[in-house]
């Protein structure tokens, strides 16, 4: 019973996690970028973008933590 639910909730996590990553705004021109301004590399992110970010880290810390969990058969 717990598996199955830590399973589904893995999935979940793992959907969530898709899906926030294609919410992420693209930061810049790839390799090109590096050697036109260094500047606008490093400017700070907004309070959503930052929102953003702690949600997906936290999702993936789920995501993997459940993988470790499920994997290993430490639940019989």
């Amino acid at each position: 019973m717990l598996t199955s639910i830590l399973s589904w909730t893995w999935i979940g996590s793992g959907l969530l996690l898709i899906v926030l990553v294609l919410l992420h705004s693209p930061k810049g021109d790839g390799m090109g970028g590096l050697a036109a301004s260094g500047s606008s590399m490093f400017s700070s992110a907004s309070s959503a973008e930052a929102t953003l970010n702690r949600v997906t880290w936290t999702c993936l810390a789920i995501f993997l933590s459940l993988a470790v969990i499920l994997s290993a058969g430490w639940l019989g």
